[in-house]
This record gives C-alpha cells, structure tokens and sequence, in this order.
C-alpha cells in the first residue's frame, strides 16, 4: 500500500501540471482584456495607443501565451503567483489574507455537515418506510432543491440586525468593528454569533447530499450477507448496525471528500457577497470579474492542488474503513 500512495503522489506533479496548462488556455482565450477592465472600455477609447500597449506590456499580455505560461510556471513552482493586476500586490498575500476566512467559514460547515449527515442517515435506513422517515426524506428534498441566495436573502430579511422582523443575528463580516478590545470570551461569542447564518447557508445543502448518501450506503451494506450472519448470530441491532454496517456504509460519504475539500479554499461566492465576508470565493468572483489573471490562477492552482489531496485521502480512509480494499497487486494475491 505504501508503493501504492506513493506512486499517487508522484503523479500529482504531471497531474497538476496538465491542470494548469488547461486552466492558463482557458483564462486567456476567454473573451475581455485586463487593459480594459483596468481603465474601463470608454476611458480606453479616449487613451492613446501608446499608453495601452506600454499598460500591455507591463502586465506580460504582448507576449505570446506559450512565453507568459512558462514565466508563470517559473513563478509558481516557488509559491509565487505573480503580481495583481488590479493593485499590484503579491497574489500570494492575497491568499494569505483570504484563505483563513474561507477555512474558517467553509471548514465548520464541512464538519458540520458531516456529523449531521451520519446519523441522519443511520436513522433514515434503519427507519426505513415510516413516516418519521418519510417526513424527514421530504424536508431532505425540500431543503435540497432551495438555491443559497434565496435562503442567505430570507435570512438576512427575518433574522439579521436591520432586517424587517427579528433583529437577531449580524450580517456583515465575520466580527463586530472594534471588538479587538473587548475580553476574549465576548470575542469569541461575537465571532460565534457572526457564523451562525453564513454556516448555515452554507451547511444545508450539504447535509441534504451527504444524508442520502450515507441512508444509500447503509441500506446497501444493511443487505448484505455478512449482516444476516450477524443477526444470525444472536447480536442486536445496535451492534449489527454500527459495528459491521456502519463502516462499509461510509466509503460513498468519503470519495465526496475530494470535491468537498476544495470548498475550504474556494467557499462560496454567494454566501460571502450577501454577507460580506472577505474570503477566497469572493476574491475569486472579482478577480474573474476584472480579469486578473494572476490572481484566477492562483486561486486555480490552489483548488486543484486540494483536489488531488482530497483524492489521496479519500484513498487512504478507504483502507482505514474497510481492510478488504488493498491497493497493492502483489499484497492482494
């Protein structure tokens, strides 16, 4: 197994490197100018030539894509994504400021998420055709098929400060102005009270995909043989459940890690707009939004790279789940 990993891990270089090409094409070839963007398209019309093409230059955008790509790669083999085009700062100080809000914010989702999600979805299967387990199943579904803005808008109107209803909860930032100076436990009420409604936009569809997952794969390994032996064997349902089920029902919930991961990085791009928090997803939108090349890219290669270690970690929990999975030829014969 450990030949195995590491060969994986040998191939995220080349992986990452095909990922990059891909995603440097596309960046460039997609329709607007960062000169543009910049100055805006009317102020452009009216500066001369001169002056954009020396703009052009400055930024590397007159020469050809093959040069500018491998003056990137040059850059980012070391962590260094280059300059914004928008401020003229080092990209990677921009991540730096951003990715812990979006850890932050994005991490005690993804958590979240999963304890929910495990034990609702032991009780959906091991319900299995009642009507507590109906009625949960609908709300499931109803929760699942609501968009994030509207449920971050509905929020912000009934339930935050300078809404129409009930002035309850912050909707700006991820803490109160000025709260450096207060004692350390107002602090961390404050923050806590902040995350309350982004967590929850955040966590709510995921809890719906990750709970029919997990009720999918219990009911599977709910079927099997092995658990008729079990039960044969005189267990109870308690022990048959969470001793011999559980952890074969739990390999559909971990390959969703890999996808998953990335959202630490990425977050979300409508739930940070509506409430104004200054994380990596809304670094991204504008960043895409003014065409800053450096800055896409880095966030690009940041997500991909997390990417392919969620896919490595999927792995190695497969092994921690069920010892049957064995990645080594030679082990398994």
């Amino acid at each position: 197994m450990r030949g195995y990993f590491l060969k994986r891990l040998v191939l995220v270089f080349p992986t990452l490197f095909g990922i990059s090409i891909i995603s440097f094409a596309i960046i460039h070839l997609a329709p607007g100018d960062p000169t543009v963007s910049k100055f805006g398209e009317e102020q452009t019309n009216g500066i001369p030539g001169s002056i954009v093409a020396q703009t052009r230059a400055l930024y590397g955008l007159d020469q050809p894509l093959s040069v500018q790509y491998v003056r990137w790669l040059r850059r980012m083999i070391t962590f260094d994504f280059g300059e914004s085009f928008r401020d003229h700062r080092p990209v990677i100080e921009k991540l730096k400021e951003r990715i812990p809000v979006s850890i932050r914010l994005s991490g005690i989702s993804l958590i979240l998420a999963y304890l929910l999600s495990i034990p609702l979805g032991i009780f959906s299967a091991t319900r299995r055709h009642t009507r507590i387990e109906r009625g949960t199943t609908l709300l499931l579904f109803a929760i699942y098929s609501l968009p994030n803005f509207w449920v971050g808008t509905m929020a912000i109107i009934y339930l935050g400060r300078g809404g129409d209803f009930w002035n309850v909860f912050p909707v700006y930032g991820l803490s109160t102005s000025g709260s450096d100076t207060w004692p350390w436990w107002q602090q961390i009420h404050d923050q806590i009270w902040h995350l309350v409604l982004p967590v929850t936009c955040m966590t709510y569809y995921s809890l719906a995909v990750l709970s029919r997952y997990m009720r999918a794969g219990m009911l599977e390994a709910i079927g099997q043989d092995f658990i008729r032996t079990a039960r044969a064997k005189g267990l109870s349902e308690r022990l048959v459940v969470y001793r011999h089920a559980l952890r074969n029902s739990l390999i559909p919930i971990v390959t969703l890690m890999a996808d998953l991961l990335p959202a630490l990085v990425g977050g979300s791009i409508v739930v940070e707009t509506l409430f104004s928090i200054p994380g990596m997803g809304l670094l991204g939108y504008e960043a895409v939004f003014n065409r800053d090349y450096p800055v896409v890219m880095g966030i690009f290669t940041v997500s991909a790279l997390l990417t392919l270690v969620g896919i490595l970690i999927s792995d190695f929990l497969y092994t921690l789940i069920d010892p049957r999975i064995i990645y080594d030829k030679r082990a398994a014969a």
